[in-house]
């Protein structure tokens, strides 16, 4: 049961026998602190080098053993009726294991508090009346600004006891959002949890809609695996791949403040951006042909297009004997390389140490003795150099697309039987460009610079990568992040509905399938957690438009939060919307078309209002967003304005798009929604 505190308690009340506990706990983290903070490295290093890298991993150490304030060492306590992992049988006594965001330990190195990754920790998340998982009492914390003020009580084990849903978890999903996104440690749900540890070895895809919780999976999900396969990901590396910088400062803090300080962040223009710099744009139509997997073979074709056939022997010239390799044995071999199907580059390291070899063979026939420096001293030889610069010429990226970009019969060639001639002429640059660094690349141009530069030489694979927001890529950019995770796996989250790019994800098995990871794993979440039922059942009205077939998310908020439509005279009607919601506790995010922003940004000036740009941290002068359309997905908000939703729609290049543009704006809100309009709303919504 819930028991909330008001009045001083005896010492003997079980709450403050947990509060007891807490303040324990919180002594042990900083003794843990204190002892990393102490040690002495001048005598265990053998060079400067070491113990540079040794100081950098303590230092991580000390930040990851922060004790936030405001942020509650643990939420829960399971009391198992035996020892895990002992014979039931034998009647072992049970143990108490209280969970929470990372492990603290006494003196004598006893646990205090467990982490929440620990297997002893899933039956917090997965026990239920019908499976009790030998968990004999399920206890939540309640937390008002670090203290335990309440706890809650489920005896899992005892048939006399029915089951309820837990007030605690609800108001702990249902409070106000202030500041960036926070960890949901507390509130992971058991459908949730089956993806958030799931293994290491499988990419898993999460489709969900507006509110499920996919961000925070995905994130979670990467938390639980560096507990389980620390070792392993410290020497291959993770990312968190999120559509703008604004998102992923929104998110910046969840990982470390589960104490994961090494995990990078980064966009797909991020990842691409060694290969160009981007000072230009593509209307929709290019941008669609551009990205499109066809592109991928047109690239190959024109990288390998720069080999030839050799039509002269090779003759290397050592000490008074002369070694004559034939022109056909070196189209064999040219030929051998070809058929390897491995990297350009690579084939083209390997030619040399292949004539060489040729030439040994021939040494050995002559009964000379030749070894592993002969064989790099002819590979070194002027003669073959030069034959394999005729032969396998290098090929620069950039140069290659700019040719490809710009020289209408180059494209014809490569792109014959793949690109119609519209489609050629539509992605052709209309004037010419004398340089790589004079051309203004855009987005996707440095993606197809990408492609060409991972067809010459292989990309480096990180252990796992998790992509957010992915149903807005490209197949070519789905390609991009394939690469960065070639050998290892991935963690796909996005919702089919919230598409709002000219070329957006028609399914997960093709994203899968262009991602390299054709048998990854497709998941659904469609309890929503955030958006109140009103405000999502009003959004779902757009669905049968814009992903048929799509199941609407369910809100499971005991809170209705409120929605209201208002017809209204001009912008200062919106302003007033903005000033009644910020008189209610939590975060107000004002969105609207991107066009219209600056109209919005000058009447909440003229009004003395301050506001925030997407991603900025809220404080408690300014609890104001004005949010463009374009940047709010994933964004979310206690209370949401929605200026002309018909203005949103037509922002985009397409209905389709701007609908979708649209769904998205419409489910920011947490607790309440108000959509201003002077204009007709859209046909769909009636």
């Amino acid at each position: 049961m819930s028991t909330p505190v008001d009045d001083p308690t005896p010492l003997d009340d079980p709450l403050s026998r947990e509060r007891a506990h807490l303040a324990e706990s919180r002594s042990a983290l900083r003794a843990m602190r204190e002892d990393v903070e102490s040690l002495d490295i001048k005598d265990v290093t053998a060079n400067w080098v070491n113990a540079e890298v040794l100081a950098r991993q303590i230092d991580e150490r000390i930040k990851a053993l922060a004790d936030l304030s405001d942020t509650p060492l643990f939420f829960g306590r399971l009391d198992y009726l035996h020892a895990p992992g002992a014979d039931q049988a034998e009647g072992a006594g049970g143990e108490r294991f209280y969970i929470g965001r990372r492990h603290v330990h006494d003196h004598d190195g006893d646990p205090m508090v467990i982490d929440w990754r620990a297997p002893v920790s899933q039956p917090f998340y997965r026990a239920s009346k019908k499976d009790p998982m030998d968990i004999a009492l399920r206890r939540r914390f309640g937390y008002t600004r670090g203290e335990i003020t309440a706890y809650e009580d489920e005896h899992l084990s005892d048939p006399a006891e029915a089951a309820r849903t837990s007030k605690l978890l609800q108001q702990e999903i249902e409070r106000p959002r202030v500041g960036p996104m926070r960890d949901i440690v507390a509130t992971i749900q058991p459908e949730q949890d089956e993806i958030v540890r799931s293994g290491l070895g499988g990419t898993v895809c999460v489709q969900g809609g507006p509110g499920t919780g996919k961000t925070a999976v995905g994130l979670h999900r990467v938390a639980y695996l560096l507990y389980a396969h620390r070792e392993r990901l410290a020497r291959t590396g993770t990312l968190v791949i999120g559509p703008n910088r604004s998102f992923l400062h929104y998110i910046e803090q969840v990982l470390p403040a589960l104490g994961e300080l090494a995990v990078q962040q980064a966009t797909v223009d991020d990842l691409v951006a060694a290969g160009a710099e981007v000072r230009g744009s593509d209307d929709a139509a290019a941008a669609v042909i551009k990205g499109d997997a066809r592109m991928a073979e047109v690239l190959r074709r024109a990288v390998y297009s720069h080999v030839t056939m050799p039509t002269e022997p090779v003759v290397v010239v050592r000490g008074s004997r002369r070694w004559r390799v034939p022109a056909y044995e070196l189209e064999d071999i040219v030929r051998e390389l070809l058929a390897r199907d491995i990297r350009y580059g690579a084939a083209r390291e390997a030619l040399p140490q292949r004539i060489a070899h040729a030439v040994l063979v021939q040494m050995e026939r002559a009964g000379e003795a030749p070894d592993d420096r002969v064989q790099d001293a002819v590979a070194r030889n002027a003669a073959v150099k030069a034959t394999v610069k005729e032969v396998w010429p290098p090929v620069d990226p950039a140069k290659l697309v700019l040719r490809l970009l710009t020289d209408a019969d180059f494209l014809a060639v490569h792109a014959e039987g793949l690109l119609d001639e519209d489609e050629q002429k539509t992605i052709l640059w209309e004037k010419p460009v004398r340089s790589v660094k004079s051309a203004k690349w855009s987005a996707a141009d440095a993606v197809l610079i990408d492609e060409a530069t991972d067809i010459v030489q292989r990309t480096h694979s990180l252990g796992h990568v998790v992509l957010d927001e992915a149903q807005d890529l490209s197949p070519m950019q789905y390609r991009a992040v394939g690469r960065r995770c070639s050998t290892g796996s991935a963690t796909v989250l996005g919702d089919l509905a919230q598409g709002t790019t000219p070329w957006a994800t028609r399914s997960w098995d093709e994203a899968l399938a262009h991602l390299g990871k054709a048998d990854g794993v497709i998941e659904e979440l469609t309890a929503g957690f955030r958006v109140p039922t009103d405000v999502i059942t009003y959004a779902s009205r757009l669905l049968p438009h814009i992903a048929p077939g799509l199941t609407p998310v369910a809100s499971v908020r005991e809170n209705p939060g409120f929605f209201e439509l208002r017809e209204v005279g001009g912008a200062g009607e919106v302003v007033a919307a903005c000033e009644e919601l910020l008189r209610r506790e939590g975060s107000t995010g004002l969105i609207a078309a991107d066009a219209r922003v600056p109209v919005l940004a000058e009447a909440l000036t003229a009004a003395g209002i301050g506001y925030l740009a997407p991603g900025e941290e809220t404080t408690a002068e300014t609890r104001l967003t004005l949010v463009p359309a374009s940047l709010a997905k994933g964004l979310e908000y206690d209370y949401v304005v929605l200026d002309e939703p018909q203005a949103v729609v037509d922002g985009e290049p397409d209905e389709r798009t701007g609908l979708r543009r649209l769904y998205v704006a419409l489910t920011r809100a947490v607790s309440g929604l108000i959509v201003t309009h002077s204009a007709p709303l859209p046909a769909q919504l009636s």
